[in-house]
């Protein structure tokens, strides 16, 4: 448990936390008439979560998900990634139901900062976006010089080459 309470409106409450194998269910529960149904009952909830639902991992902070093709860089493409961990929590065997898309306006012209941003992840699930992420460069790609620019400009409007 985290916090134990007692009012004489709400009866026994209970705020409690559990940890396994590093997902951590937090259950809030007030109401109970005795102190062993707050544990008991706390107790069903928490097990209720665990037994139910999964955490999904869909992005770690600072790791390249995708790479993206650049026009006018010195490289094809470069990376983008998360700054932060992406988690989403969905109930069990409906993992099918979660989806991710990226989206991106490209190729992303360069010169390119590491941090810019150059595409967006959506997740979702059951159809509706849970959340929408930046995704950023994860290096610098320098724009080529002019005669190359020239060259690439000229391929691309015969052949349509980017």
């Amino acid at each position: 448990g985290i916090k134990t309470g007692y009012l004489a409106v709400e009866k026994y409450s209970l705020a409690s936390s559990i940890d396994r194998n590093g997902r951590r269910l937090i259950a809030v529960g007030s109401g109970f008439k005795t102190k062993a149904s707050r544990a008991r009952e706390s107790n069903k909830l928490l097990n209720y979560g665990l037994s139910h639902f999964n955490t999904i991992k869909i992005a770690q902070k600072n790791e390249v998900i995708v790479e993206v093709d650049t026009w006018l860089g010195k490289k094809n493409t470069v990376g983008g990634y998360s700054n932060t961990d992406i988690y989403k929590t969905i109930k069990k065997a409906r993992i099918k139901n979660l989806e991710t898309k990226i989206v991106y306006e490209g190729p992303i012209e360069a010169p390119i900062k590491k941090g810019d941003k150059v595409a967006k992840l959506i997740v979702s699930y059951e159809k509706k976006v849970l959340s929408e992420h930046d995704l950023l460069a994860s290096n610098d790609v320098k724009k080529i010089n002019i005669i190359s620019r020239i060259l690439k400009s000229i391929n691309y409007l015969i052949w349509g080459d980017v």
